[in-house]
């Protein structure tokens, strides 16, 4: 028996991040497709089955041979794994009442898996389908008030399920259940790994690279700077050269800052500039479909990138691409081994990467870290803590934060169990007809958006978290809430969606507004106080103009998100200055977690 846990990846955008926790507690995985032989598994100490965005009822869904429960090995099902354990142990999974986001569990046991953990605690829900009717031998250890069996065990067999995700940090004791699942039922230690990871890292890069040199696409976010540095640890200098592209979908004065950066690493002449702007515009003109634009975003990376090679006489024999890609980014586009559901495809995984990848052209030094993770290195790496602390932000810019339609379409009135619902708790409500990408049970949603507004001064981020997780759940053509704050709206009843294009009037406006945000929340220390914080266009009108949606978000590793609460003064300060620029009818404020919205909304 090894010390070592076997990870099943049934598809689900978290499985990587369980295999982080363990590291964490300091306890080595191995990742299996689910048609791995079950011998394969007989030296491990335990087994967990990770979440998925199917049905297990569905013909060519994901499954386990049965003969994995003969084992007598100790299993953990999460999410899908649950359910999928639970089939296999004789229990029903049905159609059920979906849950996504925030969900309080109510646990009957202090059984070994919640040993020492409340018998009421928040936990992270992402699934449409629920566990039903389970065989005799099997205890329910929790519920929530959407599903009735959201944990369930085998005691002798030591066999677990549970509905939520404890692998991710918005689930209060995920870490604590996940360690217990190890020490008590594996017989594990648990070791926190506290060790650099600079050393391994410089290492790999030497033995991918070679006698070769590194071309790097440098964006001058935190990703893209820290791979560029530990390729500068790693090589001679002469051997790396960064491109940044100025693609005119920037934040304002992005490149300045750049610029500071490298210099104070003392790397400014091993990066060059190509301004692109008028061509990003013109490919992007038109377009609508957010997957759309991030692969006509990517696709240009790449053209950018061979004709600055030609310029710059590299030799594609003797040169590696480089690229801050991180482990999320590589998980919402599918994943490796494309059992995930594409949530959105970054530019850093366009068809032409990927071809490059399969040549072996690419070199990601970061793709299997999370951003927070990125940043401790980072701060490892010497680097100021302005660019290790700053909010993420886009490879594809600004593009994505300006929404765009060709479809004109008014406020629709809500259903009445629906308006029933917003207006029980003070506020009224209507459908938009604007879409935006969301994560339900594993898998993409493009779907509407429910405005509120309510006569209330004051924000009551409780209520409003209330109002959000309800809705999303309850509601199927809807992923994400957005709350009225300011501007020259009257009543909601009033708004419309008006056709809108990616233009530089556009991206102006947003770029404006984007500016406005971080100045404020720097004027109030508050840049700290949260992860990020996107500015969005949108083409919701009330007279003539279009509105800006406030998206802050709290987060560990952009895998799962809540929305920041921020001091309401503040709030207001960001409405009252945005709402005084031109075109700018109204302001809102995202309410929505993750799940069932992304952090980005497209």
């Amino acid at each position: 028996m090894s010390n070592s846990i076997g990870i099943v990846d049934l598809g689900g955008q978290y499985c990587h991040l369980i295999k982080r926790r363990l590291r964490e507690l300091g306890v080595d995985a191995d990742i299996f497709p689910p048609e791995t032989s079950t011998d394969s598994f007989s030296k491990c100490a335990g087994i967990i089955l990770s979440g998925g965005p199917r049905s297990v009822y569905e013909v060519d869904a994901p499954k386990m041979d049965s003969k994995i429960l003969a084992l007598q090995i100790p299993i953990l099902g999460i999410c899908y794994g649950h359910q999928l354990l639970a089939k296999m142990l004789g229990a029903r999974v049905e159609r059920g009442l979906g849950e996504y986001g925030p969900a309080e569990l109510h646990l009957f046991t202090g059984d070994t898996l919640f040993a020492g953990t409340p018998t009421k605690q928040t936990v992270w829900m992402s699934h449409a389908d629920s566990v039903t009717d389970l065989p005799r031998e099997l205890q329910v250890l929790a519920s929530t008030d959407r599903c009735q069996i959201a944990s369930f065990a085998h005691q002798r067999r030591k066999l677990y399920g549970v509905q939520f995700h404890p692998e991710v940090v918005h689930t209060k004791y995920g870490k604590t259940i996940l360690a217990r699942f190890l020490s008590a039922a594996c017989g594990l230690q648990i070791k926190p790994d506290e060790q650099s990871r600079i050393e391994p890292l410089v290492e790999q890069i030497g033995h991918k690279v070679q006698d070769r040199s590194v071309f790097f696409l440098v964006s001058g976010g935190v990703d893209s700077t820290v791979a560029f540095v530990l390729c500068s640890h790693a090589l001679p200098k002469e051997r790396i050269l960064g491109l940044y592209v100025d693609t005119g979908l920037m934040r304002k004065g992005e490149t300045d800052t750049l610029r500071v950066n490298l210099e104070k690493l003392g790397l400014l002449d091993r990066l060059r500039v190509e301004n692109s702007a008028e061509l990003f515009m013109r490919n992007l003109n038109g377009i609508i479909e957010p997957e759309e634009k991030r692969k006509i975003i990517g696709r240009l990376f790449v053209q950018i990138q061979s004709a600055a090679m030609k310029k710059y006489g590299i030799d594609e024999r003797h040169w590696l691409l480089g690229q801050g890609t991180i482990y999320p980014d590589t998980i919402e586009s599918g994943g490796k081994s494309g059992r995930a559901a594409v949530i959105k495809t970054h530019h850093n995984r366009s068809s032409e990467i990927l071809e490059l990848l399969e040549k072996g052209l690419v070199i990601e030094p970061l793709a299997e870290f999370y951003k927070d993770e990125v940043r401790r290195l980072g701060e490892i790496l010497g680097l100021d803590s302005n660019l290790t602390d700053r909010w993420p932000f886009p490879g594809p810019g600004l593009a994505i934060r300006c929404l765009c339609t060709l479809a004109a379409g008014k406020a629709a009135h809500l259903s009445q169990s629906l308006a029933d619902l917003v207006t029980g708790l003070g506020y009224c409500g209507v459908l938009l007809p604007l879409n935006s990408v969301g994560v339900q049970g594993d898998a993409r949603t493009y779907r509407q958006l429910v405005a509120v507004q309510t006569k209330k001064t004051e924000l009551n981020y409780a209520t409003l978290q209330s109002l959000s997780t309800l809705l999303c759940n309850v509601h199927g053509v809807t992923n994400r809430v957005i709350t009225l704050i300011s501007g020259k709206a009257i009543n909601l009843d009033s708004a419309a969606v008006i056709p809108a294009v990616l233009n530089p009037e556009r991206i102006g406006l947003l770029r404006e507004a984007d500016f406005i945000v971080r100045t404020i929340m720097e004027k109030y220390n508050l840049i700290e106080s949260v992860w990020q914080f996107p500015v969005v266009l949108a083409p919701i009108s009330f007279i003539g103009g279009e509105s800006i949606i406030l998206r802050p978000v709290n987060s560990e590793d952009g895998m799962t998100a809540d929305f920041a609460r921020l001091p309401v003064n503040v709030i207001h300060r960001i409405t009252e200055d945005i709402s005084k620029l031109s075109k700018v009818d109204a302001v809102f404020l995202d309410v929505t977690s993750k799940p069932p919205a992304t952090i980005e909304w497209e």
